[in-house]
């Protein structure tokens, strides 16, 4: 008889990892996963066993704890035998790797998802891949892959000391949001309005990202992560993908496409 198992939302900080688990998760696939939930919910129920002890969904729960999230959806199997959950940690991870790809159809939706100007690192497909699935004639054998190509026309930035640290005024111009604010100060308006126009006034303020940068390079760690979270600066692609500050999708589409002709 088939089991359907009680759903249920606990703490994620109740969920116990599987000790012995044999699937790996790397940092910047916890990251992708991250960016999927952000971008779509949660949609993929964490199974478990009677005690929260994790079956299946490891790295779903490492990705919501990197996003902050406090409880999380959850299967409870516990009608399963140890030895039945132990080959369960196992066949989940393994069953999906026999599914495969229709790599015409999945061209097509990643061409008419490109169209609708869609973040296509979303889908889980990396630029090497996307490149494989647009030129499949490109062998191990061939010029540099895709993000090899990609990184040389668009280099990670490394922020080093090169000079005096800046002031803050000299890192922005606040002459147009002062003017503006002014005027809002001097005019007869109701206090919502009045706030209202004061925070939209402060999108005039221009940044000098060459000062920032500088300013970046002198500042503390925690200085230095409290501008990565504002996208002030980006040096982590991975986390700037996650956070939705990076999107690659027209652009990223037009290098795989078009990456032979400047070879």
């Amino acid at each position: 008889m088939t089991e359907f198992p009680l759903y249920k939302t606990v703490s994620t900080d109740s969920l116990i990892p599987y000790a012995r688990n044999s699937r790996t998760h790397s940092d910047a696939q916890v990251s992708k996963i991250a960016a999927s939930i952000k971008e779509f919910g949660f949609l993929n129920p964490i199974i478990v066993d009677a005690d929260n002890g994790i079956i299946a969904g490891h790295g779903r729960v490492m990705a919501a704890q990197k996003l902050g999230l406090d409880t999380l959806p959850v299967i409870e199997a516990g009608h399963l035998t140890d030895a039945q959950r132990r080959a369960y940690v196992i066949a989940d991870n393994r069953l999906a790797l026999d599914a495969g790809w229709d790599n015409e159809m999945l061209k097509v939706e990643l061409k008419d998802l490109d169209a609708q100007g869609f973040d296509l690192t979303l889908t889980g497909f990396d630029l090497d891949e996307m490149a494989e699935i647009f030129d499949p004639t490109q062998s191990e054998d061939s010029e540099p892959g895709l993000s090899e190509n990609y990184s040389r026309k668009i280099e990670a930035p490394i922020y080093e000391i090169t000079g005096a640290c800046p002031d803050i005024p000299q890192m922005m111009d606040r002459a147009k949001t002062e003017n503006l604010q002014a005027e809002i100060d001097s005019a007869d308006l109701p206090d919502d309005v009045r706030v209202f126009l004061t925070y939209a006034a402060e999108r005039h303020t221009v940044f000098n990202f060459r000062n920032i940068a500088e300013f970046y390079a002198h500042a503390e760690a925690k200085t230095q992560d409290l501008m990565e979270r504002s996208a002030l600066i980006i040096i982590d692609f991975d986390r700037a993908i996650e956070e939705g500050f990076v999107h690659l999708a027209h652009g990223m589409m037009e290098q795989v496409r078009g990456i032979k002709d400047d070879e």
